[in-house]
């Protein structure tokens, strides 16, 4: 069986049960399964996964969450400034499962996915361009949306977009 159902502890929540996935915390949100994976056993729990079926990387992004310090993620996982999401597919089993890594914001690290996932390197990067978080043992993580020489990361929170003057034609300037 690939979910079991788990206890907690007496002092916690007396009837509160939680189903775990590879000694992960898998939660429910909006009609799919979504596993909690600690940062350090990302890379183990993800190929323990393609090992359950789940052989198909669908996307892999991120979120910042500077501004929801204080939100609820599951039992027992503190929350971090950004998240790295992968969306992965079993197409034998016909299964969607959701994967969720807390990634603190003073060490916005993760190892790579490339050994596991090979399609996984245009996404991390995409994820590296706009998030600054680094994807340890990438083959290539340079910018692929912004140019090069780029200063910041656009899809975090307190990035300063600044401002572009419109011109209109036949407008004085």
């Amino acid at each position: 069986m690939l979910f079991r159902s788990v206890t907690m502890s007496d002092n916690e929540s007396a009837a509160a049960t939680q189903e775990q996935l590879h000694g992960c915390p898998v939660i429910e949100s909006r009609g799919q399964r979504v596993v909690l994976v600690p940062r350090a056993d990302y890379v183990k729990v993800m190929k323990a996964l393609v090992a359950d079926g789940f052989d198909m990387l669908v996307d892999l992004t991120g979120v910042d969450y500077l501004q929801m310090p204080g939100r609820t993620v599951g039992a027992g996982v503190s929350p971090e400034r950004f998240e790295v999401v992968v969306n992965l597919l079993s197409i034998s089993r016909r299964e969607r499962l959701r994967v969720r890594v807390q990634v603190p914001g003073d060490e916005p690290t993760i190892p790579t996915l490339f050994d596991v996932h090979p399609g996984s390197e245009a996404h991390e990067r995409e994820t590296f361009d706009m998030f600054g978080i680094v994807f340890e043992g990438h083959p290539d993580l340079t910018r692929i949306l912004m140019p090069e020489d780029w200063h910041g990361h656009p899809l975090r929170k307190d990035y300063d977009p600044g401002r572009i003057p419109v011109q209109f034609k036949g407008a004085n300037a």
